[in-house]
């Protein structure tokens, strides 16, 4: 059944465009923290279509599109996305294809939000330690991204300092963990001579000028960096602002992959086991043997995440819960923890309520539906 799409709020109908869901999504999860071999984004329809309503899922398979047909939703959001890997043929031999051609001939657009949302606080995985009951308290990232962060130094008169750094912590930069409106400030001399068509804030043309300047150094994150820059320049005086933006290696603490976390009680590893299985609705788990003793503290990564055993291990897990894992990879948990298969869907399922709420928060007089589909490949017997 068709569902009614345009909200009649006080006698107004609500009108949307798609994009403004993306942008809703990519601010919590900027498609920037996506992994290199990722496909994020819009992947099938044009941003500028009007939103009807949306239909979440974990894989926009055939299947799925034919529900959001039968429902009246134009807006396929899916966690892994359709097409993956390189694809040279749109022919209807392969069950991405299908999907695709169907979602194109029915003017249905399928958007995906994949590693950028494995890898933010409050992503994938914060849902998957909140299901399992880590406690809220000292939680971090199994392993931090790199190079995702830049360093800006602006040069500024004193007297415009606090406009400038205002304004660019306004607009996201000066976080640096759990504290913002961070920022380092030295002062200096600044020397130059305006030429030519110049018009500047202090000083003449064609005469050497020194003033007394404050240098002022912030961390952004690098999907910032066009926003903050903007800024920067909109609140600086100069109309040739002189700044500076270096790539950091240093790792950012609130990106990355996995998380870490404690049990509010410690459980034995048979307890344990029991307690991941009824919390992630598991038909089965693979498991190493672990004879160290209880198990609280907890390192987990959603998917295909048996990368993140060593972090686990320097982290002082006692157990490490992730999917995908092949025979050979569980010796290398070495007895040191108890590494879980919980597989690839238990671990993410939930992924779909975490963006069903982040859409209704937002966007509260549209439908945002999830599908009644388990798109789930693996059977149990």
């Amino acid at each position: 059944m068709e569902l009614f799409y345009k909200n009649v709020f006080c006698g107004i109908i609500s009108v949307m465009k798609i994009q403004e869901i993306i942008s809703a999504l990519e601010l919590i999860a900027p498609n920037a923290f996506q992994e290199s071999y990722d496909n994020s984004g819009l992947i099938v329809g044009d941003p500028n279509w009007e939103f009807k309503a949306s239909l979440i899922c974990l894989d926009s398979t055939e299947a799925v599109i034919d529900e959001a047909i039968e429902k009246g939703a134009n807006l396929v959001i899916a966690h892994h996305p359709i097409l993956f890997k390189g694809i040279k043929r749109l022919n209807g031999n392969h069950y991405t294809s299908r999907a695709v051609i169907k979602a194109i001939k029915h003017d249905i657009a399928i958007y995906a939000i994949h590693t950028n949302l494995d890898n933010v606080r409050n992503g994938v995985n914060e849902e998957f330690a909140d299901r399992l009951g880590l406690s809220k308290k000292n939680r971090s990232i199994l392993i931090p991204k790199e190079e995702s962060l830049l360093k800006l130094e602006v040069l500024c008169p004193g007297d415009h300092s606090e406009k400038v750094t205002e304004a660019v912590w306004k607009a996201g930069a000066g976080n640096v963990g759990q504290y913002d409106r961070c920022v380092f400030s030295s002062e200096g001399q600044g020397r130059f001579r305006p030429t030519g068509t110049a018009n500047p804030h202090v000083g003449q043309l064609n005469k050497d000028e020194r003033t007394e300047e404050l240098q002022l150094d912030f961390l952004l994150p690098i999907h910032l960096q066009h926003k903050v820059l903007q800024a920067m320049r909109a609140a600086h005086p100069y109309e040739e602002v002189a700044y500076f933006l270096h790539p950091l290696v240093n790792s950012n603490q609130d990106v990355g992959s996995g998380l870490v976390g404690e049990l509010e009680k410690s459980l034995s590893v048979e307890e344990f086991l029991k307690h991941v299985k009824s919390s992630m609705k598991g038909q089965c788990l693979k498991y190493t043997e672990y004879k160290q003793g209880p198990i609280k503290k907890v390192a987990l990564l959603g998917g295909s995440g048996i990368f993140g055993l060593e972090a686990a291990k320097l982290a002082g897990a006692q157990a490490f819960i992730t999917a995908d894992v092949k025979y050979h990879e569980y010796f290398e948990a070495d007895g040191e923890l108890l590494l879980v298969d919980i597989g690839h869907y238990e671990s993410e399922q939930y992924t779909q309520e975490l963006i069903q709420r982040v859409l209704i928060e937002k966007f509260p007089t549209f439908a945002h539906l999830l599908t009644g589909l388990l798109t789930n490949p693996v059977k149990y017997l």
